[in-house]
């Protein structure tokens, strides 16, 4: 391979934000290639996303059905940011296998963790280098928009350095949970990813690159507290939230999607008629039906997964109040996405969810793994 395949999906990045801000560069990339609007996967959080891209394949093949998991079997809860909760084979891990290079570059250190096996080099903004930090600066916090264009820089630099046949830069969406799609710095912002695109871009020319996000982003303003909706039913529960992780300034861990697991089963009914009857729940499907609509993976999910309009999130009023202005994700209206790219043998029509991207990578980049 004489030039890399680079794959930049730029968290939470709505096609509202496109529309809305200047991006001279990623507008010659779409004249150039290709721009379409795909969808991303439901629940539409980031490490689910993350994974079903770089492994081509769904939650149910790959197990990551969230960010954050209760598993009642073990009596224990995880977050989901750890290889060893991966069952499917990643990019990386192909390119390991064939003797090609890869490089990655995240903003969070959870996806660094989460999908660097196998891969040649692998960055975070959290945890860099000192070469990089030598190469390209400090990077700044990662509640901050300049943390993106620092990942693309670290990226760009490291391909300077050192022949890379894959690379996977991915960002961190704090802009777009903190700024709507007309608001000022929201326009700073994509300015800030798009000079980081073209630099890349001028600096590998002949390279193919593919762009997409891992889900888009709402206005929120109201939350339910679905445990102490279900109580008035007498129905006892547990609701663990999709959207879980640790970098709670972005969120308040508040999404469109929560799990919901029931003290006792014989409550299912009941729970999912009382659920579905709530303002602000859209759907409320038990886990054999969410499981097959949505593609996921029974054994990592709860007894019913519920599902809010765009305007609802769920949490708990005991351990959260409603930020002002919160904007958020998880729900089905938060799965359109961008897919742009650019360079030879790129076909739009292939391009359909932001897995394709995955998916070409796979079939048309890496080779076969080798028979044993």
């Amino acid at each position: 391979m004489t030039t890399p395949i680079i794959v930049v999906l730029i968290d939470g990045f709505d096609p509202e934000y496109l529309d809305a801000c200047p991006a001279p560069n990623l507008s010659a990339m779409a004249q150039r290639g290709f721009r379409v609007d795909g969808r991303g996967m439901t629940p539409s959080v980031t490490n689910v996303n993350n994974v079903s891209l770089v492994t081509a394949s769904y939650p149910e093949r790959h197990g990551i059905t969230s960010n954050y998991w209760l598993d009642r079997q073990r009596g224990e809860e995880f977050y989901m940011e750890s290889g060893e909760f991966l069952r499917a084979e990643t990019m990386f891990q192909r390119a390991a296998a064939a003797g090609l290079r890869s490089l990655l570059v995240t903003a969070k250190d959870k996806l660094r963790r989460l999908l660097s096996d196998g891969a040649t080099v692998s960055i975070s903004s959290e945890e860099p280098p000192g070469w990089v930090v030598d190469g390209v600066g400090e990077p700044p916090p990662i509640y901050s928009l300049e943390v993106n264009r620092w990942v693309l820089d670290a990226g760009r630099y490291a391909m300077s350095r050192e022949p890379f046949d894959l690379v996977y830069l991915t960002t961190t969406d704090y802009a777009m949970h903190t700024y709507g799609p007309q608001h000022p710095e929201s326009a700073r912002h994509v300015a800030l990813l798009d000079e980081g695109l073209g630099a890349i871009l001028g600096q590998s020319p002949e390279s193919r690159m593919l762009v997409t996000a891992d889900h888009g982003m709402s206005d929120k303003s109201r939350m339910l507290h679905l445990p102490g909706e279900l109580a008035r039913y007498g129905i006892k529960a547990r609701a663990v939230p999709v959207i879980k992780d640790r970098y709670v300034v972005h969120h308040s861990n508040l999404g469109g999607s929560i799990y919901v697991h029931l003290d006792s089963s014989a409550d299912l009914n009941a729970a999912l008629d009382a659920l579905r009857n709530l303002d602000g729940v859209e759907n409320a499907l038990p886990v054999e039906e969410a499981a097959q609509r949505f593609r996921l993976m029974p054994e990592r999910m709860g007894d019913i997964l519920v599902l809010a309009d765009p305007a609802t999130v769920f949490g708990d009023p005991g351990e959260v109040t409603m930020p002002p202005g919160l904007r958020s994700h998880g729900s089905a209206h938060e799965t359109t996405v961008p897919i742009i790219g650019c360079g030879p043998g790129l076909d739009p029509t292939r391009f359909h969810e932001n897995l394709d991207v995955g998916r070409y990578v796979f079939e048309d980049i890496l080779p076969p793994r080798p028979s044993l």
